[in-house]
């Protein structure tokens, strides 16, 4: 099965919660009027696209049809789909890699978003699909469970791990990490990080702790800071990158378990309120089922009949 259809399936229950209601609305009210347009916000804040998104979706929505002389509620649904694209951007976002020298990407995250998996899968993209190699630094001390978990990933990867003891400085093991890729001859070091948002004081310091030890061994490091947020929190996700982009400068979101999530709808407003692109997706289990976001795939997966 193609990444095509892997994602039309994976988003089977994002496109009833959101492209259902929407349909359900247009087919309801045949004319187009204000009560059809006050259904249509209600659907998409109901679908997790959330209340500042929808409301701008909608007036841009209005205005258009205005312009284009339409006149029925089924008229609609091919202008929602241009607008959306339109959000989602035309192109997918690439990585920033460091040409001719180490690429250092940071990754962060609450705990329980899927980070580490994700740093796993991303390993392998980069090896397998651009050739790339990689080595992995477990920069989250504070759970022995995260460290063996990386170490998991990495073999499946094909990913040396640098590792530390429990409870060892991160920043420490980001320095190792940057020296054991260098003696490898490694194109690309991943940082695992913790994700503890009770205490941001002690997680803004470590971050950054952190990203001044990688910047001070590899000129303009890390060269990525990426988040990985999980689809199936909704709103929540919006939340959790409001707070990241406070503590460290985040270039790029990886969005987890759109899979079985009803609540897909939150990666438009991410690109539209948070301006920071999606630059990966993933929809499953399996090693491959992370890859890089494609906004006019995912449109087109979305609205398919």
């Amino acid at each position: 099965m193609s990444f095509f259809e892997r994602l039309k399936a994976g988003l089977q229950k994002t496109k009833e919660a959101l492209i259902g209601q929407v349909n359900t609305v247009m087919s309801v009210f045949r004319k187009i009027d204000d009560e059809l347009f006050d259904e249509l916000e209600e659907a998409l804040i109901r679908g997790d696209v959330g209340v500042t998104t929808a409301t701008k979706l909608v007036e841009e929505l209005r205005r258009e049809a205005r312009q284009r002389g339409l006149k029925s509620g089924d008229e609609l649904l091919p202008l929602m789909k241009e607008l959306v694209a339109r959000r989602l951007g035309s192109g997918a976002a690439p990585l920033n890699l460091n040409e001719g020298g180490l690429t250092v990407i940071l990754v962060v995250g609450v705990n329980g978003v899927g980070k580490t998996t994700t740093i796993g899968k991303l390993a392998r993209h980069l090896r397998e699909d651009r050739g790339l190699k990689v080595v992995l630094a477990a920069a989250d001390t504070f759970r022995a469970a995260a460290i063996d978990q990386l170490k998991v990933w990495g073999e499946r990867a094909g990913a040396e791990v640098v590792a530390g003891p429990e409870g060892a400085d991160p920043a420490a093991v980001a320095f190792d990490g940057v020296k054991v890729a260098r003696e490898r001859g490694a194109d690309v070091l991943i940082v695992d990080t913790a994700g503890r948002l009770h205490n941001k004081a002690h997680l803004m310091a470590e971050l950054g702790k952190i990203a001044r030890v990688l910047g001070r061994e590899v000129p303009g490091a890390p060269h990525e800071t990426l988040l990985v947020l999980d689809a199936t929190t909704g709103q929540n996700a919006i939340q959790q990158t409001k707070l990241f982009k406070e503590t460290v400068p985040v270039t790029g979101i990886a969005l987890t378990k759109l899979d079985g999530t009803a609540k897909g709808g939150v990666i438009v407003a991410i690109a539209d309120t948070e301006q920071v692109p999606v630059k990966f997706i993933g929809v499953g289990e399996r090693l491959d089922d992370l890859q890089p976001f494609d906004p006019q795939q995912f449109v087109e997966a979305l609205f398919s009949e």
